[in-house]
């Protein structure tokens, strides 16, 4: 029977199993028909993709037909016992290789007389029948198992953070001869044997699951000692120590991070490198963006390296303006700007300040499928839905993109970052030639971009025509509102250097982070928001920059918008302490005097 007609026979049997309506099946079949390359679409991924029928429903009949019994799991999972035995059987399967395995929804769980279990939610996935022919067994079982309880399965055996710590704290690791003065560095041979011998694989892996289930932007990973490691999670804009590891080279970990990290070379020491790790986790794509760097150790023979991996977690991208959290007249000048059919949009702030949120949010109101919107990202972070994100690599540079873009007939461009007085003045140009366009500048303030557009070569006229708005924002840390203390005894002074009247200290209800925190936050704080300085150009603020020609004042500029309306960040902080959202300190931490 041929493929075609084997696909139209299961169609057949699902249809009569009401799993699907005839209307479906025969639109299934057209669009099957009109696929150009069967191998590269299945009849199931057809019926998935282009119908929306319920995968567990179709997916566990497509197993009955082929007679493919299933694995169920109770409501409290595997006991203990048979967790040991997987985990005991997968260590003998090849790192990458069970990786892969993960990667198309399968799962080795045992092996008895040379036939080893597969576990996998989609029974029609040809690649799991080649991966299961490079195991050491000569025959394989496939076991149909729910996607949820799949994925719930290989966190209980492979990532499961108190279980790793735990296995890690009971292991012995003895001290490792270090090398003398004569030898250089660590052996590759030592470090190899370390690294099989240690339970770090599964450490490394704990790491980035527990990075992404604790809301952690960012992992480090830094050499502390000759065989001292610290790993800390970077949350809520503050580094926390997860986990201490002692007794193993620090080379051994980074080795780790590197064999799981694509586009970088491990036996590189010497040079920055930048790559990337993906992985399902909790049932949702995650991509990591890894950096490593050469650090200088106390023994200069060593050669240490320090590792950061940002966590990029699509759920975490905001497509909606009201849950930016942006005070009201930030919100309305925001809303205004992107609005415009054409002129630029731009966002300063540090490294961490939320500008890309912020932008994504803005190109999601203004989206619709019928204009073409265009992304220069140097690295792109977040997917977004509708957009066309140009690929930045070796063959196509960022400068190129930015070159190339006014060919590509765009309606909205989102620039990553003004970073030259090239890229400046593409944008500028795609702003003023009917585009609206969206960048972010690293200033401290909304009126210091203008200055710095000024110094970078893009003159007077130009910034006055092009810009809408420039929005400068911070991210401060929110109380915890089940444990945040009231405080009774404030020093006026306190509230005075921020900025605060007598009369709002008198009717304003000052709160403070709790010191030891409570199981619901983070030493008293939990989550953050923005504080926002919000420089709209109004004719009259374009009209400064063009009678300033030559000489941009931006003191000038600030004192007249402060003047007209301008919340500065610090007033913008004050008013996020009288709602009772933030403390004293944060904003006093986050800004500089008005």
């Amino acid at each position: 029977m041929g493929r075609v007609d084997t696909h139209r026979h299961i169609g057949e049997i699902l249809y009569r199993k009401d799993i699907i309506s005839r209307e479906q099946l025969d639109k299934a079949f057209r669009l099957q028909a009109m696929d150009t390359d069967m191998s590269a679409r299945r009849f199931s991924q057809i019926l998935l993709e282009e119908l929306e029928l319920d995968r567990d429903v179709l997916m566990k009949a497509i197993a009955d037909i082929f007679v493919i019994r299933e694995f169920k799991l109770n409501g409290e999972g595997l006991e203990d016992h048979k967790l040991k035995e997987i985990k005991e059987f997968i260590d003998q399967i090849q790192e990458p290789l069970l990786n892969e395995f993960i990667d198309q929804d399968a799962f080795p769980i045992s092996q008895q007389n040379q036939k080893v279990v597969i576990l996998t939610s989609d029974p029609t996935n040809p690649k799991i029948n080649d991966l299961a022919g490079r195991l050491s067994a000569s025959d394989f079982e496939l076991v149909y198992c729910k996607q949820d309880s799949l994925q719930y399965l290989i966190e209980q055996v492979l990532y499961k953070k108190n279980d790793i710590l735990e296995q890690l704290s009971d292991i012995e690791f003895g001290e490792p001869e270090l090398p003398g003065d004569e030898k250089e560095g660590v052996e590759e041979e030592e470090l190899d044997a370390e690294i099989n011998q240690s339970m770090l694989n599964k450490l490394v892996e704990g790491m980035l699951v527990e990075a992404v289930r604790q809301g952690a932007s960012d992992a480090h990973v830094i050499p502390t000692g000759k065989t001292m490691t610290e790993i800390r999670f970077r949350i809520d804009g503050k580094l926390q120590l997860w986990h201490q590891q002692d007794k193993v080279k620090p080379e051994a970990i980074i080795a780790v991070v590197k064999d799981k990290t694509k586009n970088v070379d491990r036996f590189e020491r010497d040079s920055s490198q930048d790559g990337f790790i993906q992985r399902k986790i909790d049932n949702v794509n995650i991509r990591f963006r890894v950096s490593i760097m050469p650090i200088v150790g106390m023994e200069f023979n060593r050669k240490f390296e320090s590792i950061v991996i940002r966590v990029l977690d699509d759920r975490k991208v905001i497509t909606d303006l009201n849950k930016l959290g942006l005070q009201d007249n930030a919100l309305r000048l925001f809303r205004k700007a992107i609005s415009k059919p054409s002129g630029i949009v731009i966002i300063t702030g540090p490294t961490g300040s939320g500008k890309s949120t912020s932008l994504i949010a803005a190109l999601h109101h203004v989206m619709d499928p019928t204009k073409n919107v265009l992304t220069v990202e140097d690295p792109t972070e977040y997917i977004i839905r509708g957009a066309r994100q140009l690929k930045i690599n070796s063959h196509m540079s960022f400068d190129q993109s930015m070159r190339g873009i006014l060919r590509h007939d765009p309606d909205i461009v989102l620039v990553g970052e003004i970073r030259d007085l090239p890229t400046a003045e593409i944008a500028i140009k795609l702003a003023n030639t009917g585009h609206l366009t969206f960048s972010t500048l690293h200033t401290n303030d909304a009126p210091s971009a203008i200055s710095r557009l000024y110094k970078m070569g893009v003159e007077p006229f130009l910034i006055a025509n092009a810009v809408n708005l420039v929005m400068a924002q911070r991210l401060v840390r929110k109380l915890c509102m089940h444990c945040r203390e009231e405080i009774e005894d404030l020093h006026p002074e306190l509230a005075r250097g921020l900025g605060f009247t007598e009369e709002e200290i008198a009717r304003t209800t000052f709160y403070r982070a709790h010191e030891l925190g409570c199981k619901e936050c983070n030493n008293g704080y939990k989550g953050r928001t923005a504080i926002i300085e919000a420089l709209y150009f109004t004719k009259e603020i374009r009209n400064l920059i063009l009678d300033a020609g030559q000489n941009i004042d931006e003191e000038v500029i600030r004192e007249y918008a402060i003047k007209n309306g301008m919340m500065t960040l610090r007033a913008s902080g004050r008013e996020r302490v009288k709602e009772g959202i933030t403390s004293i300190e944060e904003i006093l931490a986050m800004t500089v005097d008005d």
